[in-house]
């Protein structure tokens, strides 16, 4: 059996990309969207083998664009406008 050494998330902007729409499949309780609820998905699902590092390096960059709010404990995310159209684009 080959191993797959293929990385789908391994630009931080692929990865942003996924963690929107894993945030957008969320229901948001009082608008928050725990930390656990796209970063489980992100890393164990899909048989991606995505990594912690590429996790975090899509944390950041959707923070940098926008796309989603990091509260200060890095507990929840917050979805916004920006992130919601990315998606129907």
């Amino acid at each position: 059996m080959k191993p797959n050494n293929e990385r789908p998330y391994a630009t931080p902007e692929a990865a942003a990309r996924k963690l929107v729409k894993l945030a957008k499949s969320v229901e948001p309780i009082n608008g928050r969207i725990h930390i656990e609820k796209i970063n489980y998905p992100f890393i164990s699902k899909d048989g991606c083998s995505c990594s912690s590092p590429e996790f975090g390096a899509g944390v950041k960059y959707v923070v940098e664009k926008g796309w989603l709010d990091l509260h200060e404990s890095g507990t929840y995310v917050k979805l916004l406008t920006p992130g919601e159209e990315l998606l129907t684009s």
